[in-house]
């Protein structure tokens, strides 16, 4: 029998965007988003420590990755990923599949809302997936009940956008000399989770305890060469074109093979990045 999505009314922007073209461009792309972020993986794995028989939650799984290593490391337990998109949950069923994973689980749904079982997890973990609730602490209250007293949490979320060049070198190539307003504070996106002041009450308040944000920088890889990441980031962020006439997009376009061209090593096309790598433990 085929589940229907159950979508919180605040969070439909977003499930319509994640379980159509963005989420399938995900899809299409998981190679490289997954390498785009391989220089977080040693620390985010050494943080969520996770015990052979660990029963883990991943959290906006997207295609499987974080999913999969979890099931690998609790044989003797399960993963369970949960996302909205169905086009890069395909993605991760085929994945674990190839790779003989019984144990790495995916179901459609929105962890807003999600009624999990209580107390059915040792450890919630998010690989940037859990900036888009448009309801944080309904979201993470949820998550929060899903895991037992002692059990904890482990998310990678960005730090500000002043800190990341990836983000700010891209986005000003693709504005072509627009001056782009700055998205609320609180909106759902990449950011919403970047003020550690803001984060640690928020966790508080869900039912989680001894919350710490560490610090983190890795250069994220965008493409073999400049050729290559020029395809990649077009894709991802050719939404910025839309509104503009032909000679803004020429600017556009021409801007944005610059600074690939400046980024360009001879193992890749490389910008610095910063997140925060926050643990928490239930109360």
């Amino acid at each position: 029998m085929t589940r229907t999505l159950q979508v919180a009314p605040s969070n439909t922007e977003q499930a319509r965007a994640w379980d159509g073209d963005e989420g399938a461009y995900w899809a299409e792309h998981a190679d490289q988003f997954d390498l785009a972020m391989r220089g977080y993986r040693t620390p985010f794995f050494e943080a969520a420590a996770i015990g052979p028989a660990d029963h883990v939650l991943d959290i906006g799984c997207g295609t499987g990755e974080i999913t999969r290593e979890a099931a690998r490391r609790a044989p003797a337990g399960r993963a369970l990923g949960v996302d909205l998109s169905a086009a890069m949950l395909r993605s991760a069923r085929r994945r674990a599949a190839a790779e003989g994973l019984a144990n790495a689980e995916f179901e459609q749904a929105d962890a807003q809302i999600h009624p999990f079982a209580e107390r059915e997890f040792d450890l919630a973990v998010s690989r940037t997936g859990t900036m888009f609730f448009a309801d944080r602490a309904a979201a993470f209250g949820n998550i929060a009940q899903a895991v037992r007293p002692g059990g904890r949490l482990v998310q990678l979320v960005w730090q500000p956008p002043s800190r990341n060049d990836w983000f700010l070198a891209l986005t000003a190539a693709m504005a072509a000399g627009r001056d782009l307003p700055a998205p609320p504070p609180q909106a759902p996106g990449p950011f919403a989770l970047s003020d550690p002041d803001r984060v640690r009450p928020l966790l508080a308040g869900a039912g989680f305890a001894d919350v710490a944000c560490e610090p983190l920088t890795a250069p994220m890889h965008f493409g073999a060469g400049a050729d290559d990441a020029y395809h990649f980031v077009t894709g991802l962020l050719g939404w910025m074109l839309t509104d503009l006439d032909d000679t803004g997009r020429e600017r556009a376009l021409a801007d944005l093979r610059a600074t690939l061209r400046a980024h360009e090593t001879p193992d890749g096309v490389f910008y610095p990045s910063a997140t925060w790598l926050i643990t928490a433990s239930r109360t």
